[in-house]
């Protein structure tokens, strides 16, 4: 039984494969496309973006670019937003490479430098919300 079983696999998998293969290539294309949709809108990036967020602190790189983009935004509007806005992107590229040097850490290392990180972009966020008027 399982040399005709062979037998017809050896006949059946050359002509089904060549057939099957672009349908399989397509559905595993678009499952990774959907996969990455997620991931950035999780992140609140662009999908094309999703690379430079990657990573056990990606999404913390991620909030940190997007409260950059806010600072910068703040200290454009008046000129007595834009010493918070120095003070606050300072501190922010101070996160930034705090967050980089964590990767190479060991795990519980890792996790305390990036809930101590977290706790500071925490502070940042709700001082920058609250002088939005948010």
């Amino acid at each position: 039984m399982a040399k005709n079983a062979l037998g017809v696999a050896k006949v059946l998998v050359p002509a089904v494969v060549p057939t099957v293969a672009p349908y399989v290539v397509k559905a595993t294309a678009a499952a990774r496309d959907r996969v990455d949709r997620y991931r950035a809108r999780r992140l609140g990036v662009p999908v094309d973006d999703l690379a430079r967020f990657g990573g056990r602190g990606g999404s913390l790189h991620a909030r940190i670019v997007g409260a950059d983009r806010a600072l910068t935004e703040l200290g454009e509007r008046s000129a007595d937003q834009r010493e918070f806005a120095e003070t606050g992107r300072a501190t922010l590229g101070n996160l930034a490479a705090a967050v980089r040097a964590a990767e190479r850490m060991p795990a519980q290392r890792r996790k305390a430098a990036h809930r101590a990180a977290a706790a500071e972009l925490d502070r940042v966020e709700s001082e920058l919300l609250r002088r939005l008027g948010v």
